[in-house]
């Protein structure tokens, strides 16, 4: 039986930090991704600009170098992958893991094959299950929670819902295109979360009516060709479209969280962890990167959960040299 020091699943940039954090103290570890590397990235869309400098979305000091002031989707994909790639990570990708038992050791399950591991490592994002709104016709096949590129929707009616950096995106480049957007948002005024350069263009456009918005607003059914909902006055609207994107944020996984024995508190669903050693309430078990945020999936980012991998490894070794983990 092959026993790993450390099984990590999720081989986005936070997994990868951790795989090179585990490496460097000589911990035997194995990353287990259901896609390909950094595969949240791989699935932004195409011409998505970070908010952070290229410098605060570097891992383990390997220089992140780019042209641009702000590196794209593109930039991340080469950095994260390149990683990979010279750094030879142990890393199975298009492997999905299925369940996690714990004996002695943890007994991970994946689409293919069994793994033996002594800690485990849960940085799995939360880009791969939509924010549903729950709402009549949202099922329809006009409707996406995913937002790629503007070319399909050039001269179609598009409802985008959201003022998120993903919903002012897609309503700038489909206007460009010659999209007729319409969009829908449920507080008063454009997310302050919204990058400060791209902020005073969506305003302006809303503002000379390039772009219809209402604001303080909520959808309530769509329509094979057309979508209802109620404005900030509480008048009934019926808006003609041919798609709608509904750009309402994306959930991390709480049906994987609760089968493996993860304590969520509260409405937010926030994981139970030590903020210091980033273990979880099952012993050896740790937690990295945005998961650790439930549905406060603003709380955490690349830049600020870099730190994860060198908290959890540091508390693994002093584990190991305790003797509390068994050899």
């Amino acid at each position: 039986m092959e026993l790993f020091d450390v099984l990590i699943v999720g081989g986005g940039p936070i997994g990868l930090a951790c795989a090179l954090e585990a490496r460097k103290n000589n911990l035997k570890y194995i990353v287990i991704e259901k896609g390909t590397v950094a595969n949240s990235i791989y699935n932004y869309p195409l011409y998505m600009t970070f908010f952070s400098t290229a410098d605060r979305l570097e891992i383990d000091d390997i220089p992140f170098i780019t042209t641009s002031p702000k590196p794209g989707r593109q930039d991340a994909l080469e950095y994260y992958q390149g990683i990979a790639k010279s750094k030879e990570i142990n890393i199975k990708t298009y492997e999905k893991v299925i369940n996690i038992q714990k004996s002695i050791v943890f007994q991970v399950e994946t689409s293919k094959q069994i793994y033996f591991a002594k800690n485990i490592i849960v940085a799995t994002g939360f880009y791969d299950i939509p924010n549903l709104m729950d709402i009549p016709g949202e099922d329809l096949p006009k409707v996406s929670h995913y937002y790629t590129e503007p070319y399909p929707y050039s001269f179609q009616k598009v409802l985008v819902v959201g003022s998120s950096n993903s919903a002012v995106d897609a309503a700038l480049e489909i206007c460009r295109k010659g999209g007729k957007v319409t969009m829908v948002i449920r507080s008063s005024q454009i997310s302050q979360s919204v990058k400060y350069w791209v902020k005073p263009d969506i305003e302006n456009r809303i503002k000379e009516g390039s772009i219809q918005a209402y604001f303080g607003a909520e959808l309530l059914e769509i329509k094979p060709n057309s979508a209802v909902l109620k404005t900030n006055v509480g008048e009934i609207k019926e808006i003609e479209n041919d798609f709608v994107l509904a750009m309402t944020g994306y959930l991390p996984d709480f049906d994987f969280l609760n089968a493996i024995g993860i304590d969520l508190k509260n409405n937010c669903q926030n994981p139970h962890y030590d903020t210091d050693t980033m273990e979880t309430n099952i012993n050896g078990i740790y937690l990295a990167g945005v998961v650790c945020g439930g549905r406060d999936t603003h709380l955490w980012f690349i830049e600020n959960s870099r730190i994860h991998a060198k908290q959890i490894i540091s508390n693994i070794i002093q584990k190991k040299e305790s003797e509390k983990i068994p050899e």
